[in-house]
């Protein structure tokens, strides 16, 4: 529906423009009462709604930069879980620390505990009177990740024997690597407030009551069939020209 939305609010503008170039077409013919239908008042709305695309298009690509800045920073976590993990494993831990481990690292990665029942299996335990009640335990946001990360980070930091030789899997350098993840989930929300706020501000130009773009259009082209009529050839070249509002 968003992207639907998106594209209906260019086409707003592209056929607003087509619009006031018919109506400029019409010359003397086109003399409404009301100011807001006047050409200069209409090539106002139409420049603002112009800035007002031009504006989302900047915040959307800023904001679709951040956020792909931070995917490709979480890319390597899982890997890179994986691994560490594995270093755990290979030294003498005891049973509890790896089910700890094991159990962060199923959240850092969204894999279950136990494999997901089928509707037959589920099926066949309610038929034996045994509660089914399987709860996800993936936790797959960037806000969660990061705090399981630095989770998995503290139980290593807390075991001496997690001493691995390879660079990347130090302690200093899972730190830093989270400490660069918070950097680039942080660097998304503010791309995110600015890119809605000039949505509001695009949508508020085309969809306020009376004033808006869309019921100024609407208005105009009903002027139009009074000067002409309904079956005019001009009314004719006005009245495909659609605009639309946002479905709330």
């Amino acid at each position: 529906m968003a992207s639907t939305y998106e594209t209906g609010c260019i086409q707003n503008v592209a056929n607003f423009e087509t619009l006031i170039s018919y109506i400029t077409a019409f010359g003397t013919d086109y003399n409404p009462s009301k100011n807001s239908l006047t050409i200069p008042e209409l090539q106002k709305i139409l420049s603002e709604s112009k800035v007002s695309l031009s504006t989302v298009n900047v915040a959307f690509s800023a904001h679709s930069n951040a956020a792909s800045a931070r995917e490709s920073a979480f890319e390597p976590l899982s890997k890179l879980v994986t691994r560490a993990n594995n270093a755990l494993k290979a030294t003498d831990t005891t049973t509890q620390v790896d089910d700890s481990a094991k159990t962060i690292v199923r959240k850092l990665q969204g894999t279950r505990a136990s494999a997901k029942l089928t509707d037959e299996e589920k099926k066949a335990l309610e038929a034996e009177g045994k509660e089914v009640n399987q709860i996800s335990t993936s936790q797959m946001g960037f806000d969660d990740r990061i705090e399981n990360f630095d989770k998995f980070i503290t139980l290593l930091s807390s075991i001496p024997n997690y001493a691995p030789n390879e660079e990347d899997l130090k302690i200093a350098s899972l730190s830093a690597y989270r400490d660069s993840l918070k950097s680039k989930n942080a660097d998304v929300l503010p791309t995110e407030v600015q890119l809605s706020n000039a949505r509001i501000a695009r949508n508020n130009i085309q969809d306020k009551p009376l004033t808006g773009l869309v019921d100024i259009a609407f208005d105009a082209k009903v002027y139009i069939k009074s000067v002409y009529g309904a079956t005019s050839p001009q009314y004719k070249q006005v009245s495909k020209l659609a605009f639309v509002k946002q479905k709330k």
